[in-house]
């Protein structure tokens, strides 16, 4: 074989090298694109808290915070506490939930004249409060949106949307579940494009469609009604379930609580800041 024979091999053998790194490079370019490409809310899901179960919590909706309380996660009313008082929060080492009302409509709210008659229903128990008709996604999206715009500003780090089961309750409109699963769905994918994490609120029958969906559970009393079973989807994904009490006391619900690795303590109906944790 001659130098020049030779020299032509090794040439055409960086050639072929050549072809098969771009063909490698373009498989890689369709097999992303074919996938959407990058999807950002992979990088957010990773910067979002992710609560674990067993986390220590504090629920205070009535006024301004109590900072006094020695646990990692607070919860507490998005409308009524300042970036201040979540940054005071965090000062302490503390993760600060942002509560709001999803489902209802409520009329002591600064933002309430945003929310048109149309899709105001029923009374739901409290006063100044109405169900929402949650059917309308095209209304309710944007009043939603400047909420958890709220949240974020303050310097939350997740939320939590009151109400999220009104297709269970008698508000005046014709609600099915599937009007449930793409509100809730709605609110999850608003709050994780704020960097939120956000909490699936009781809704009990729609956890094993909606655990993906949803950072960590509160539930209210799923021990009075002998519940609680159904959270473990949130509990065997890793996920913290924030669970509370009023009226059974800490020794009828803590031993099945503690088993189950759910965050329960005992509240006033109120929720102001007393607590008796299990």
């Amino acid at each position: 074989m001659s130098a020049a024979r030779t020299r032509g091999g090794q040439g055409g053998s960086r050639s072929a090298a050549r072809r098969l790194t771009l063909a490698a490079a373009l498989l890689l370019l369709v097999a992303a694109c074919s996938h959407g490409g990058p999807n950002p809310d992979d990088r957010r899901h990773h910067d979002r808290w992710l609560p674990r179960p067993g986390t220590a919590w504090q629920w205070q909706l009535d006024g301004r915070a109590d900072p006094r309380t020695d646990v990692p996660v607070y919860d507490i009313d998005g409308f009524e506490n300042t970036a201040a008082d979540v940054a005071r929060l965090h000062r302490d080492g503390r993760k600060v939930i942002c509560y709001f009302n999803a489902g209802a409509w409520e009329d002591f709210r600064a933002d309430h004249a945003a929310f048109p008659a149309s899709v105001r229903g029923r009374p739901n128990g409290w006063e100044g409060e109405r169900w929402l008709d949650i059917r309308r996604l095209d209304t309710l999206r944007p009043l939603m949106e400047r909420r958890l715009d709220m949240c974020r500003d303050k310097g939350f780090d997740a939320v939590e949307p009151d109400l999220l089961d009104g297709y269970l309750n008698d508000t005046g409109f014709p609600l099915r579940p599937r009007h449930q699963l793409a509100y809730n769905r709605m609110i999850a994918r608003l709050a994780h494009e704020r960097g939120l994490s956000v909490g699936l609120k009781n809704d009990l029958p729609q956890i094993p469609e909606l655990v993906d969906d949803f950072d960590f559970a509160v539930n209210e009393e799923c021990a009075q009604y002998g519940e609680c079973g159904r959270l473990r989807p949130f509990i065997e994904a890793g996920k913290a379930v924030f669970h509370a009490e009023y009226a059974l006391p800490p020794s009828a619900f803590c031993p099945e609580a503690r088993r189950l690795g759910l965050s329960s303590m005992r509240k006033n109906l109120r929720l102001d800041a007393w607590r008796r944790p299990c």
